[in-house]
C-alpha cells in the first residue's frame, strides 16, 4: 500500500457547488477513486503545520500547491523516511528543499506548463490595473464617490510605454505575446537568451537587467525562485528602476525584498506594485504588503483558474499512476531525479543537473 498525502487549500461550500474546483482538499485533485481502486491511502489536509508533521513519518508521496504550499525542509524530509516522491500541483517547487531532496534520492516533479496561460493573462490584467489606476476607480464607486480628478491624476495609457520582462520562459514569452497588441516596447532579461528569430517573432529585445531596469515603465517578474533570484529586487535594484514605474510579480514573493518594496512605494519612487505571490503563504493578516500604498495584490490565484486546475490535476494523476506502476515520470515534469537537480530552471542556480 502506498500512502499519498496532499496538502491543499480548503474549498469550503464552493467545493460541492463547483466540482471543477479540483485543487481543494475536499476534491483532492480527483485522486480518490484512483487510489481507492488500488488499495492505497489518500490523506488530504489543509494544515501544512502540525497535521502535516503527523503524516510525514508514514508518507510515500507528498503533494502540495504553490499557492497553498507545504514547506518541506531538510528537517522535515529527515522525519519522512519512506518519502519517495514530492509533487507540485502547478508550477514552481521552491517550497521543497530541492538540494535536500536530491541528497536523499527523493524525486521532485511539477506539472510544467499547466498554468502558463492563466498566469500570463493575470500579468496583463495587473499591468493594466496599475497603469490605468483601476483599483482606486473601483473603490471610488464602492464608496459612493465620483472624484474623477483624483483617479485620472494617476491614470495612463499603456501604449508607447516600455515593459521589461525579467525571466522570459514559458510564462514570460506568453506575456510578451499578449502585450504586442498594446504597441509597447518590450525588453527582456533571462539567463538564456532567445535566438534572433525568436526575439523577432515575439517583438522583444534582450538587455542586461542593469541596463533594462532604468528604462522600463513597467517590469514584470516571471523568473523562478532560486538562490540566485531570492531577494533579487532589493533596495539597490528597486532604486535602479525608473522613478514612477510599476512592478508586477506573479513569480514568487521572496524575489522581492518585503520591506524595501514598501519603502519604495511610500517614497513615491515606484508608482505601484501588483502581484499575487507572497512570503510566507498564506500571508498573515499583518503582512505589510496588505496595507502598503498603490498596490493591486491578489492572494496567489493567478495560476489556479478552473482550466488550470483541470490541467494540473490531470498531470498529478498521471504522475501518481506512473509511480504506482513503477514507470518513469514524464521528463518534462522532473525537477529532481536520481540525486540530481535536472530542471534547467533550477539547475543553473544550484550548480546541479544536466
Amino acid at each position: 500500500m502506498v500512502k499519498v498525502v496532499a496538502v491543499l487549500y480548503p474549498g469550503g461550500p464552493a467545493a460541492k457547488e463547483v466540482p471543477e474546483l479540483l485543487g481543494c482538499a475536499e476534491n483532492a485533485l480527483g485522486l480518490g477513486p484512483l487510489l481507492k481502486a488500488g488499495g492505497h491511502e489518500l490523506v488530504a489536509i489543509t494544515d501544512a503545520g502540525a497535521e502535516l508533521d503527523k503524516q510525514l513519518p508514514t508518507a510515500n508521496v507528498l503533494i502540495a500547491t504553490p499557492f497553498w504550499p507545504a514547506y518541506v525542509t531538510k528537517e522535515r524530509m529527515e522525519r519522512a523516511p519512506h518519502l519517495k516522491l514530492l509533487l507540485t500541483a502547478g508550477v514552481g517547487s521552491d517550497h521543497f528543499d530541492l538540494q535536500a531532496a536530491a541528497d536523499r534520492g527523493i524525486t521532485v516533479a511539477e506539472i510544467t506548463g499547466s498554468n502558463v496561460v492563466s498566469v500570463a493573462e493575470h500579468v496583463v490584467l495587473q499591468i493594466l490595473a496599475l497603469v490605468r489606476n483601476f483599483i482606486p476607480s473601483y473603490q471610488e464607486v464602492i464608496a459612493g464617490g465620483w472624484d474623477i480628478g483624483k483617479i485620472a491624476a494617476r491614470s495612463h495609457d499603456l501604449e508607447d510605454k516600455t515593459v521589461g520582462i525579467f525571466g522570459l520562459g514559458r510564462i514570460g514569452q506568453r506575456v510578451a505575446a499578449r502585450l504586442k497588441p498594446f504597441d509597447v516596447r518590450v525588453l527582456y532579461y533571462d539567463n538564456r537568451r532567445l535566438s534572433a528569430v525568436e526575439e523577432q517573432v515575439l517583438g522583444v529585445r534582450y538587455m542586461h537587467y542593469d541596463a533594462m531596469l532604468p528604462q522600463c515603465d513597467v517590469v514584470s517578474i516571471n523568473a523562478p525562485l532560486t538562490p540566485a533570484t531570492e531577494r533579487f529586487f532589493d533596495k539597490r535594484r528597486l532604486a535602479q528602476m525608473k522613478k514612477g514605474s510599476y512592478l508586477v510579480n506573479t513569480a514568487r514573493g521572496k524575489i522581492v525584498d518585503t520591506d524595501a518594496l514598501v519603502a519604495a512605494l511610500k517614497s513615491g519612487h515606484l508608482a505601484g506594485y501588483a502581484g499575487d505571490v507572497w512570503y510566507p503563504q498564506p500571508a498573515p493578516r499583518d503582512h505589510p504588503w496588505r496595507t502598503m500604498p498603490h498596490h493591486a495584490m491578489t492572494p496567489h490565484v493567478s495560476g489556479t483558474s478552473l482550466e488550470a486546475q483541470k490541467r494540473y490535476a490531470e498531470g498529478i494523476r498521471e504522475c501518481v499512476t506512473r509511480f504506482l506502476e513503477g514507470r518513469p515520470l514524464d521528463r518534462e515534469y522532473l525537477i529532481v531525479e536520481g540525486g540530481k537537480i535536472v530542471s534547467p530552471s533550477y539547475a543553473y542556480a544550484y550548480g546541479k543537473g544536466t
